[in-house]
């Protein structure tokens, strides 16, 4: 089954800790594809902004911003979307972070800035967003304990999953796959995989819901 094999470009995408790198990773591995994959260990400025978010969010924002158009811009320069890629972000839901964290003149500033990049990334042939509710989101990152998550608060989690959920309520650039995590297992469960394979082969429609049990 190679229900992977029309789409050249695909994306997962979902708030802290849902599981987004883990299910690219493993995607990538059957597809044979390329992986791209957020760095947020590489911005300087994240540890201290979940310490002290007004300071240091919009040095946190712009930092990504240029991150991540550096890479969808060299990987559409370099023609590699020839070969299949699996990325676990969507340059799109960069304007998600910068509305929910920074200040009114801050944004604007943002947007001029994001304005002037985003024409240049390329639109995914499929985006799979991961839902899970925020008890699983809190637990997940807790568990892994990475050091520069040490400080994030059970409330901007909170804030951060309602936010994903409007951004992908409205989002309609791409065919969407919308997964409720919560009960799937996608790198330890062969079985878990194998129906979330099955359901992207199945996809008919440019948006549609995947959950454990769903006929």
């Amino acid at each position: 089954m190679m229900p992977l094999k029309k789409y050249r470009y695909i994306v997962v995408e979902g708030p802290i800790g849902v599981g987004k790198t883990s299910l690219t990773q493993r995607l990538a591995a059957h597809a044979g594809a390329t992986v791209l994959l957020e760095k947020p260990q590489e911005n300087p400025f994240l540890e201290r902004f979940y310490q002290d978010a007004a300071r240091y969010a919009l040095p946190t924002q712009l930092f990504f911003l240029f991150q991540r158009i550096n890479e969808v811009r060299e990987l559409a320069q370099m023609d590699l979307f020839g070969k299949r890629t699996i990325s676990d972000y969507l340059f799109d839901k960069d304007t998600l972070f910068a509305r929910l964290n920074l200040s009114e003149d801050e944004f604007k500033l943002y947007q001029a800035i994001y304005q002037s990049l985003a024409p240049q990334a390329p639109t995914p042939d499929l985006v799979i967003y991961l839902q899970a509710s925020t008890d699983t989101l809190i637990e997940r990152v807790q568990r892994r304990g990475f050091r520069y998550e040490r400080s994030i608060s059970d409330d901007y989690l909170v804030k951060l999953a309602k936010s994903y959920g409007e951004f992908f309520h409205h989002y309609e650039a791409a065919p969407l796959l919308i997964v409720n995590s919560d009960n799937l297992n996608f790198v330890d469960n062969d079985e878990d995989f194998s129906l979330l394979l099955e359901r992207i082969q199945n996809m008919r429609g440019p948006r549609e819901f995947f959950s454990r049990g769903q006929d």
